[in-house]
């Protein structure tokens, strides 16, 4: 991965709205990444921005967040991805990113340091997504946004990998999502993404 010079020159100015950051990949906990990100994360709060920092989060990672930017505690809302409260579900499909004790200690910590938090659980991984909601919810400003994977493969999966996409398929048929949107719709904290509200429109 190479850093772009070009970002860490820029010079921000105030946008409407909320800024995403980053938008293309993780916050990385080693040196030279992690410092970019933090250049660039810097200028975009001294210009006033609105930040919505995502990350599938590292608990050093987000310590340093607070120890160099809290000043701008009020500018900063985080949004942790934390789709499965299954090491051996996040160790298949998101390999080499942090696991689930690591993510949760990460939100805990931010939401008892008093920043803004939300989670996205998508796409969720648990056929049934009830006790990761429930475990989140505690440590949930803003919102919990449940979606599901926009493109599972058909072709092309080894034997040893054939459980794990029969089984994923099986989280998003049209009855199950149903029946999850039934339950959660209209509670406090509750967003479903697109991609579930498509599909029950749908069909």
């Amino acid at each position: 991965m190479e850093i772009c010079d070009d970002a860490l020159e820029k010079v921000f100015k105030k946008r409407p709205g909320r800024v995403m950051f980053p938008s293309t990949h993780d916050i990385f906990d080693f040196s030279p990444y992690k410092e970019a990100c933090f250049t660039v994360l810097r200028r975009l709060l001294e210009s006033e921005n609105d930040v919505l920092i995502t990350s599938k989060p590292k608990l050093t990672v987000i310590q340093d967040i607070d120890r160099q930017f809290r000043r701008f505690i009020e500018q900063m809302q985080f949004r942790f991805t934390i789709t499965s409260n299954s090491d051996e579900l996040l160790e298949f499909w998101e390999p080499n990113a942090p696991r689930f004790k690591e993510r949760l200690s990460s939100l805990e910590y931010a939401y008892r340091r008093g920043f803004r938090t939300s989670v996205s659980i998508e796409p969720f991984l648990d056929y049934d997504p009830t006790e990761l909601i429930e475990t989140v919810r505690p440590f949930t400003t803003e919102s919990i946004w449940i979606g599901r994977m926009n493109y599972i493969p058909c072709t092309n999966i080894s034997r040893s990998e054939r459980s794990h996409y029969v089984r994923v398929r099986r989280n998003y048929e049209t009855a199950h999502l149903y029946k999850i949107f039934e339950e959660f719709n209209g509670q406090p904290l509750i967003r479903f993404k697109d991609s579930i509200r498509i599909q029950l429109q749908r069909d």
